[in-house]
């Protein structure tokens, strides 16, 4: 027992003693010895190299952790930059929406020089199976208020119901409960454009005369009458015509000018 812990002892002298000599060796220039010690230094110097190369090596890890951190560090800037980017590219899309909007708001005022108008767009639709009504951005502040037209650059859309001092809902002629009265082109015949329960771009045609040439791709214009729409305001083109027994009952569909499903902008005429 006691053999084993000498023997133990004297392993742990050497090993002490071997490292000293290395650590003595790679610090030690030996160039400056004789030929014998340069022969030493030969097989020495393997070892003096690979602890160089530790070294190196550990220098190495901390430049790497030193990256490490530099790199974090500009990813959480790109990171930032890219947000600031997105963000700035979400205001420039506003802007351009924004400029649209206001060269279509140009455009349908220059279409209908003769009106005084208020220009507005829908921020909400309500749509059932017994009304189809929307909501536009401006009210009794803005001089808008119930039974006047409402058009956009495509023709006819409706007219206001009723408003509020921010904003107003339009009937747009496509409801069912709408009832507009036309002529076809110049003509003088009066008749009746009915919207469609749940369909948002035909009308019906009826209270045709039995002495007007219906013509398929004849368009129709308001006639003036009825207190609320000025004459001549596009409605829409007749697609189809079906005739019946008794010629006063026959009637028309008629395809809307102004895409109900895209509508966004309108003008409502503040003047007739």
């Amino acid at each position: 027992m006691n053999k084993n812990k000498k023997t133990g002892l004297i392993g742990i002298i050497i090993t002490i003693i071997i490292l000293c000599v290395l650590v003595f060796l790679t610090n030690v220039n030996i160039s400056n010895y004789s030929y014998a010690e340069s022969v030493l230094g030969k097989i020495v110097m393997p070892v003096q190299n690979g602890l160089t190369y530790l070294k190196n090596k550990m220098a190495g890890n901390s430049t790497f952790f030193q990256d490490m951190n530099s790199l974090k560090s500009e990813n959480a800037q790109l990171k930032d930059d890219n947000t600031k980017l997105q963000q700035s590219l979400s205001e420039l899309e506003m802007i351009k929406a924004e400029n649209s909007t206001l060269k279509e708001y140009a455009g349908l005022i220059n279409e209908y020089p003769d009106y005084t108008a208020v220009p507005a767009y829908i921020i909400n639709k309500n749509v059932s199976n017994l009304s189809d009504t929307f909501i536009i951005n401006a009210g009794t502040d803005n001089g808008v208020y119930a039974n006047m037209p409402v058009i956009s650059g495509e023709g006819l859309v409706g007219f206001v119901i009723s408003s509020a001092k921010k904003t107003a809902a339009v009937q747009p002629i496509i409801d069912p409960t709408s009832n507009v009265s036309c002529n076809i082109g110049t003509g003088t015949e009066t008749m009746i454009a009915k919207g469609n329960l749940g369909d948002n771009s035909h009308l019906k045609l009826t209270l045709i005369p039995t002495d007007c040439d219906l013509m398929i791709g004849g368009t129709l214009q308001t006639s003036g009458i009825g207190g609320i729409y000025p004459k001549g305001i596009l409605i829409g083109t007749i697609k189809d015509i079906t005739n019946t027994k008794n010629v006063t009952d026959r009637y028309a569909t008629v395809e809307t000018a102004v895409n109900f499903a895209k509508l966004d902008t309108v003008l409502v005429i503040t003047n007739q």
